[in-house]
Formats: C-alpha cells, sequence, structure tokens
C-alpha cells in the first residue's frame, strides 16, 4: 500500500514535511490535501512524474494546474501585472484556480502545447508548507472523479489503497471535501468565471 503520513494542517510538522519533499525530488507523484478535494502531485521539475500525472488523472490533453506558496512564487511561473497582482492579493489562499499567462519557466510537458496554466495557492497549510520547502510548484490533478464513490475522494486511507501503485505516499490531513475550485480566467481583460466553486471572487 502507498505509504499514509498523517500531517495536521493546523500545524505541518517540519520532520513530516521534509519526509514529503524527499519523496517528490525522486520523479513520483503524491496525494495531497487541499482547501477542497484531495489532489494529485509531483514537482513540476519531473517531466517524468508529470507524465505518470497526465495518464492517472486523465489530463492528457487539458490544462494542469500548479500550487505555489504565495504570489512571489507565482510570479516567476506567470506573468502577472499590477491590475492582476490585486486580484490574487484578494482572493488567495483561498479556492480558486485563476488561468494564467505561463512564463517561460513552466516546463513544456506541463503545458501540453498550451501558453496558459492554472495556479492554485489553497488556503490549506500542508500544501503550502510542501511548496515553499521544495521551493518549486507542485503540478497538479484533483483526485474526484464524478464517478466515483465518494469515500475514495475524501477517505486517505481508502486512497491509499486504491491508488497503491500509482502513488508513493498519501498524505492524510483529514477527510477531505468534494467541493471543487472557482475557475477564473484571467487572461482577457477582466476575470471571467468558468467554474463556480467554493470560491467567491472579491
Amino acid at each position: 500500500m502507498a505509504k499514509l503520513v498523517k500531517i495536521y494542517p493546523q500545524n505541518p510538522s517540519e520532520r513530516e514535511i521534509e519526509k514529503v519533499v524527499k519523496v517528490l525530488e525522486s520523479d513520483v507523484l503524491v496525494i495531497y490535501p487541499t482547501d477542497g478535494v484531495y489532489a494529485f502531485g509531483c514537482s513540476l521539475r519531473s517531466a517524468k512524474a508529470i507524465e505518470r500525472l497526465r495518464t492517472l488523472s486523465g489530463k492528457q490533453e487539458k490544462l494542469l494546474s500548479i500550487v505555489c506558496s504565495d504570489i512571489s512564487m507565482v510570479d516567476k511561473f506567470a506573468r502577472i501585472d499590477n491590475n492582476l497582482f490585486k486580484i490574487l492579493k484578494r482572493n488567495t489562499p483561498g479556492q480558486f484556480t485563476f488561468i494564467l499567462e505561463a512564463s517561460s519557466k513552466v516546463p513544456d510537458k506541463a503545458l501540453g502545447g498550451r501558453k496558459s496554466v492554472g495556479v492554485r495557492i489553497p488556503d490549506n497549510n500542508i500544501p503550502l508548507a510542501i511548496v515553499e520547502r521544495l521551493g518549486f510548484p507542485l503540478a497538479t490533478a484533483s483526485v474526484k472523479d464524478d464517478d466515483d464513490v465518494v469515500e475514495y475522494a475524501t477517505d486517505p486511507e481508502l486512497m491509499a489503497e486504491r491508488y497503491d501503485r500509482d502513488v508513493d505516499m498519501v498524505i492524510d490531513g483529514g477527510y477531505g471535501g468534494l467541493g471543487p475550485t472557482t475557475l477564473v480566467d484571467l487572461l482577457g481583460d477582466e476575470p471571467e468565471i468558468l467554474r463556480e466553486g467554493g470560491g467567491v471572487v472579491k
């Protein structure tokens, strides 16, 4: 079974976060909690793991998202002006995925031929601590599938059993939610909400 690691979101253990980071540096996938659903994640530096992520999540041609620790990290991997900075400042961390123009630092493997990337700064201390310690974003995709039995998308122990051969570690941060992020397109002159979710744009 994939290794199950308990981490408390209120105060993530530095020792446990370090264990996760070492796993991510080995070109593998993990499952981790966000402020909404659980998600698959891997280092954005690992082309091999990104390919596995696309296969596992069924997103061979679809937009992948990245998880950043803060806006300064977003600024390295996406192009943001003062107006976009203000939007991000008002709405992060939170249950949003913002579509932004990708910078040259986002690997082609993650972009899949696109010039844009989904960006997340989730309101959960676990992924924020992982990314901060890793020093690089996570490439990510939701675990939840529309056909899933609810427990397989919310219970870390069942996820560890189900994805035993697909991921190396499942981070148990408590039961997950089922609500998606609010998907906001920031490529145009005005923000466009493409999917309603847990975040309310301010």
